[in-house]
């Protein structure tokens, strides 16, 4: 039982950590881009570049839990290794490609979680769903509103509605 409130816990401070991590580098590349005058091409670049690395920095702190509660706690492991599972290197790698697989729900099944370790294995899952889906809306909002933007231009957000609708390349609502 303590096992399990200690991973539940620990699920609820990553998912909290990995939120607010994300909240605040899509909070600076929005506030970075209307001041950038830059061509189309590099804006998309400075989108994606920082989001990709949100996802990365996220897997890897995945990865610590996953490999600090294998070898530090009686919690569960990570079964299913390969014979270089006793080298701590190697053990890492293995922890950093699970959580990759599992942030991702792509989930091969050949390193599986034992024991309560399994509650951090799911709340990974749906931390990854929800953030990738996030992600997803957020390049959506910042390329609508930054795509077309000529160099040195304000973004779309300061116009009315009817000038929105009417711009170019926009279908009316």
């Amino acid at each position: 039982m303590v096992n399990f409130a200690l991973i539940s816990g620990l699920s609820l401070m990553m998912i909290i950590i990995t939120c607010l991590f994300q909240y605040e580098v899509m909070r600076i590349v929005w506030n970075l881009l209307p001041r950038l005058t830059v061509a189309p091409r590099l804006r998309v670049l400075l989108i994606v570049v920082p989001i990709f690395a949100i996802h990365i920095v996220n897997i890897w702190l995945y990865a610590a839990a996953f490999f600090l509660i294998e070898h530090f706690t009686s919690i569960g492991v990570l079964a299913g290794r390969n014979q270089f599972a006793g080298v701590l290197y190697e053990s890492f790698v293995n922890a950093l490609y699970f959580s990759a697989t599992t942030y991702t729900s792509l989930g091969f099944g050949d390193i599986v979680p034992t024991n309560d370790l399994r509650m951090l294995t799911g709340a990974e899952v749906l931390n990854g769903l929800i953030l990738i889906g996030w992600t997803v809306s957020f390049t959506y909002l910042t390329m609508e509103a930054f795509w077309g933007m000529p160099h040195g231009h304000k973004h779309r957000s300061g116009e009315n509605e009817s000038a929105r609708a009417h711009s170019p390349g926009r279908r009316p609502r």
